[in-house]
């Protein structure tokens, strides 16, 4: 009789398992848009309607346009206090507050007999808009994990960018059909839909903020944080510098195009959500894109004003100045949170919407500086050098060091 005796064969390890992480949270993300594209509807919607709301109220163009840098300089003063004194509330009823409080501002907009409480209502606006950013950067960061910051932080950026392509002309177009107040009638109306579903669709706590395999630790140092955002203010200071007066230094573009100025604006609105599209497909460290964004609206800036009056060479750059100052926003952003870390997210949060609006007002206010001096022509290249400046002084920050 004849046995076999069979050796045990050595069983392979399995494969370990892919590590597939969460997909992006759509519901809330996109909720968080609409939440943005509603801000900076409000923000801009005084301009959109300035004609008819500057003669309803009885005051200047002059005073309309006010209304929009005042509202820049009440988010720089009042972002930080307020967001002090909200830290210990749930960032979910934080910004269901704010956007409650932003529809009360539009609708005492809307009801408003005098310019001063116009001023008054914005003022209230303008404060929980500072907050509403503050609130919602920093809820972004904790609802994903850190390899997809970048791509929630341009689909929720994205939002804004519907906000100037779309939103305004939107509140321009019911002002035409009902006047000025029935836009802010509008606005108040959107804002609830927003807070409600901020309420039902966005939860209070996402993946795990905290850094896991693969993930960047949490933030220990606000130095480099600080700096990034610094720069990255110095590059708006230059771009919304040039961006005040885009429709002068456009005006060669202006012939090519059926509308005239109205689709120069169009086409630039356009390119930026192309670029905010784009900033959203960079995985990983945002620091190379974030510096390619920003040399690259310099030379833009630096070309539509080299062009002259040479109509295809403008149209080009304003193409390319919209999508690269499109991408900036959104690559910024996801660098600032991501070195700030679960540690400093709040301070990140609140230090963003701080100095991008700093760099709006300041921006404006120096180039109008410079075209009262020089013309509309002399803004292209000291704003492309501030820009260019800032670009500057991310490469030497990103350096080994």
């Amino acid at each position: 009789m004849t046995t076999t005796c069979s050796r045990p064969t050595p069983t392979r390890p399995a494969p370990a398992p892919a590590v597939v992480g969460p997909d992006l949270p759509w519901p809330a993300l996109l909720v968080l848009g609409g939440a943005t594209l509603t801000m900076v509807t409000g923000e801009m919607l005084p301009t959109a309607v300035l004609g008819p709301m500057s003669r309803g109220l009885g005051v200047s163009d002059a005073a309309g346009g006010l209304l929009v840098s005042a509202w820049a300089a009440v988010v720089v003063v009042a972002s930080f206090p307020l967001v002090a004194l909200t830290r210990r509330w749930r960032r979910t009823t934080v910004i269901t507050g704010s956007l409650a409080a932003f529809a009360v501002a539009s609708a005492l907009t809307a009801l408003a007999p005098s310019y001063g409480v116009v001023v008054g209502a914005r003022t209230l606006g303008a404060a929980s808009v500072g907050l509403l950013w503050s609130t919602v950067n920093a809820h972004v960061a904790d609802l994903v994990p850190d390899r997809l910051l970048g791509r929630a932080t341009a689909v929720v950026l994205g939002g804004a960018t519907l906000g100037m392509v779309l939103g305004t002309p939107v509140g321009r177009f019911v002002a035409d059909l009902a006047g000025w107040r029935a836009a802010f009638w509008v606005l108040a109306a959107a804002s609830v839909v927003a807070a409600v579903l901020v309420r039902v669709v966005v939860p209070e706590e996402g993946h795990a903020a905290g850094a896991g395999a693969g993930e960047q630790a949490p933030g220990t140092s606000l130095w480099p944080m600080v700096v990034v955002t610094a720069l990255v203010a110095l590059a708006l200071v230059g771009h919304h510098g040039a961006y005040t007066f885009i429709t002068r230094l456009g005006e060669p573009a202006a012939d090519l195009l059926p509308g005239g100025v109205a689709s120069v604006l169009l086409v630039f609105g356009l390119a930026s959500a192309v670029g905010v599209v784009l900033a959203g497909r960079v995985t990983g460290d945002t620091r190379g894109g974030l510096v390619i964004a920003t040399a690259g609206t310099a030379a833009a800036i630096l070309a539509v004003g080299a062009a002259g009056s040479a109509g295809w060479p403008v149209l080009a750059a304003v193409v390319a100045w919209g999508v690269l100052s499109g991408a900036l926003p959104p690559l910024a952003q996801t660098l600032v949170l991501r070195l700030a870390g679960p540690t400093h997210r709040t301070m990140a949060g609140a230090l963003i919407p701080v100095l991008f609006n700093g760099g709006i007002a300041v921006g404006a206010a120096l180039a109008a500086g410079v075209v009262s001096v020089g013309g509309a022509g002399a803004v292209a290249a000291p704003a492309a050098a501030l820009v260019g400046a800032a670009a500057v002084g991310m490469v030497v920050l990103s350096r080994p060091r």
